[in-house]
């Protein structure tokens, strides 16, 4: 079964008075994640091997495979993307009472987390991603990762919050100013619920 391009969870429009205009929304779901999703189901149509896996298969299978990296990184992105609709919310910026004492008890405060989670983000070089993550030691960490990959993939922890920092994600609205992409993220945009519901 061809994997499909989700719908987004609020309308394209519902995050313009909170920094993502419906232009990003249109161009980056409508037209970037559509590309991922149909570049992954031609490589899969190719392969036998990846017929019927699920994303998170897909993704183990072929991260070491220098061959296969154009499967990687759509298969990545397209896993990615999921998340990070996920992570926007028209609500966005309120902490819940769980997921914010958990972070003050790993960062030390939520401004260093927010801190801290800025320095990966505007610290990528190029394209890619930050997270905030659950590691195996059972802390909280932020976290960075090059073009499509992603903690699931570098076994760095549980992604509980993801945000796109390639260009496409910001450059209608905040052209070059990548901090002040994440600085919005994080006190306008997060899904904070949806972080806590990933602690499980």
């Amino acid at each position: 079964m061809a994997f499909v391009l989700p719908d987004l969870p609020y309308a394209h429009s519902a995050l313009a008075d909170r920094g993502m205009s419906q232009e990003t929304l249109e161009l980056h779901h409508d037209k970037h994640h559509q590309a991922y999703v149909t570049a992954l189901n031609g490589f899969v149509d190719k392969h036998d091997d990846l017929k019927g896996k699920s994303l998170e298969e897909i993704i183990a299978l072929v991260k070491d495979d220098a061959d296969r990296a154009p499967v990687f990184n759509n298969a990545g992105q397209h896993w990615n993307h999921i998340h990070f609709w996920n992570a926007l919310s028209p609500e966005g910026g309120r902490l819940p009472g769980r997921l914010e004492t958990k972070i003050v008890e790993d960062f030390g405060s939520v401004g260093a987390f927010k801190d801290a989670f800025k320095a990966a983000a505007v610290g990528q070089f190029g394209s890619g991603w930050a997270w905030l993550v659950l590691g195996p030691d059972g802390k909280l960490k932020a976290t960075k990762s090059p073009n499509g990959s992603n903690p699931i993939a570098t076994g760095e922890g549980k992604p509980l919050l993801g945000l796109d920092v390639w260009e496409h994600s910001y450059y209608v609205d905040f052209r070059n100013r990548r901090p002040d992409y994440v600085t919005n993220f994080l006190d306008n945009l997060a899904n904070y619920e949806f972080a806590e519901a990933n602690l499980g």
